[in-house]
């Protein structure tokens, strides 16, 4: 089995991540979900979008990244569905927050496709 069962959802407030990232996940074989904000990608999760992985931003408008994974650990569905932080952020400190809130791992942007996809290959065993 391949990785076309596997669904990626992506949540960043920048167009242009979520247009380069979900481009490179689906010519890896992933199936993506996009939100823009953490509550959009919120009301999705809460409304019954079970994806396999998610990468989230930790800097957006509205909830940040951490406080989203914090409410989408609260779902039952997602308890344990690995996810990634891709951000520009790169200090100690926002990693172990992470790693508190739930956190599987941490990509640093401009993250290179091979990068992305071996972090992706790593959490979601």
């Amino acid at each position: 089995m391949g990785n076309a069962m596997k669904t990626i959802f992506l949540v960043d407030d920048s167009a242009t991540i979520l247009l380069s990232i979900s481009a490179m996940l689906t010519k890896a074989g992933y199936g993506v979900e996009k939100a823009s904000n953490a509550e959009d990608g919120l009301k999705k999760m809460s409304g019954g979008v079970k994806p396999d992985l998610l990468i989230t931003d930790l800097n957006m408008p509205g909830m940040n990244g951490i406080d989203f994974i914090k409410e989408v650990r609260k779902l039952p569905a997602l308890k344990f569905m690995p996810i990634l932080f891709l951000t520009t952020e790169s200090q100690q400190s926002k990693r172990m927050d992470a790693k508190a809130a739930g956190a599987s791992g941490w990509i640093v942007k401009p993250a290179k496709a091979e990068e992305l996809l071996a972090a992706i290959k790593m959490v979601m065993r």
